[in-house]
């Protein structure tokens, strides 16, 4: 475990919550088959050592395959506020993408009612019964032959939000099977959560921090 801290930036902490950078291919929190090898157990395991011990609670995720900055409460209280901030879209979020293709035009915004169907795939669905709306608005960074890096930034934040609206669009992000990608330039999947912003929990003081994509991806 101590060696998965290792490969986690902690970016920022007190007594409130926890910020860290978590790398690509680490899963946030437990799943049926994975428990031990998580974000979450990670942090609790090193906060549970510590003299007095301190708890640790899951605010918001990030896809196993994607990168970067994600908060972490330490107290229930904690937990509560910054949640209800990420439910009435006071937190910030941006996101770097790489997509397939030449994405234009320059900004857009997409909207869609998603869905997810048994096999725990997103998808964007006409019924609103089923499917509930979200917002997604990208801005051009850089374009290569083959790629379009893009800016994120989630007005809402279902699962496999960016992911989905990009592919649906036709530009599936650089690495995502899932989704439709051919491409496997990058090794990974070409999504990473650069920027971060709240209020905190206890002082109410706006707290921002940012997390630079990988430096191959500037080079297109």
């Amino acid at each position: 475990m101590n060696k998965l801290l290792n490969k986690v930036r902690i970016v920022f902490e007190d007594d409130s919550l926890i910020v860290v950078d978590k790398p690509a291919g680490l899963l946030t929190m437990g799943t049926e088959t994975e428990r031990a090898n998580t974000l979450y157990a990670t942090l609790r395991s090193h906060l549970n050592s510590r003299r007095p011990p301190e708890k640790v609670f899951i605010v918001h995720r990030l896809d196993r395959e994607a990168s970067g900055l994600l908060v972490f409460a330490k107290s229930i209280e904690a937990k509560e506020r910054l949640q209800n901030q990420f439910k009435d879209h006071s937190a910030g979020r941006t996101y770097t993408a790489v997509a397939e293709g030449r994405v234009l035009p320059e900004q857009f915004t997409i909207k869609s009612l998603l869905a997810e169907n048994s096999a725990f795939r997103v998808y964007s669905t006409e019924n609103s019964r089923t499917g509930k709306a979200e917002v997604t608005h990208d801005r051009v960074l850089k374009r290569s032959s083959k790629t379009t890096l893009l800016a994120v930034q989630l007005e809402t934040g279902r699962k496999h939000q960016i992911r989905v609206h990009l592919a649906e669009r036709g530009h599936p992000i650089v690495g995502d099977k899932v989704y439709g990608s051919r491409n496997k330039g990058l090794g990974r999947l070409g999504l990473h959560g650069t920027h971060l912003e709240f209020d905190h929990p206890r002082s109410r003081m706006r707290m921002k921090f940012d997390s630079p994509y990988p430096e191959n991806w500037r080079r297109g």
